[in-house]
């Protein structure tokens, strides 16, 4: 089996060589984790909201490939003083793919997950106040989140077959 490299575009390679906002933020008011190291793409989104509900600061972790860590990193750059409101109707997956140049078919999750993981930590944020949301909400999980959801839960499920069966 031959591994040909992917065809990423010098944006996506420039945003993984010299990621912009990486790192944990010690003072972030919603922390949301997205994907699962079991499948090899994990996210971490830091946010820091005021009282206005603007996103002031975004930082992010990852566990991932270039297009893991490119979209990531263009997510935290998209939505810096955005309401969340505004990120939550205008931050999908296909805006971040166009904006980080396009992706190979093959990595569109990691923009899938990087949305899903911001997606997260809005919803979160109003979780953790225990006030009701917002009507813009959904309360259905959005694509996004729904994606984040079934990688997950197939990680779960392929570690669980993996597992000797006296670990079961």
């Amino acid at each position: 089996m031959s591994r040909i490299p992917l065809p990423y575009n010098p944006k996506v390679m420039d945003l993984f060589r010299n990621p912009k906002n990486l790192g944990k933020m010690d003072d972030a008011t919603v922390v949301a984790v997205a994907g699962n190291p079991a499948c090899g793409d994990m996210i971490t989104f830091y946010l820091k909201i005021n009282d206005q509900e603007v996103i002031e600061k975004a930082s992010f972790e990852s566990y991932g490939c270039a297009a893991n860590i490119a979209t990531s990193s263009i997510v935290t750059e998209m939505i810096k003083g955005m309401t969340l409101e505004a990120a939550w109707k205008d931050i999908t997956w296909k805006k971040v793919t166009e904006e980080i140049g396009g992706l190979p078919s093959v990595k569109f999750h990691c923009g899938v997950l990087a949305v899903g993981a911001l997606k997260r930590a809005i919803r979160q944020y109003y979780a953790q106040r225990g006030v009701e949301a917002p009507a813009w909400l959904s309360k259905e999980h959005t694509f996004e989140e729904k994606q984040a959801l079934e990688e997950e839960e197939l990680a779960r499920t392929l570690s669980k077959r993996m597992k000797p069966e006296a670990e079961r």
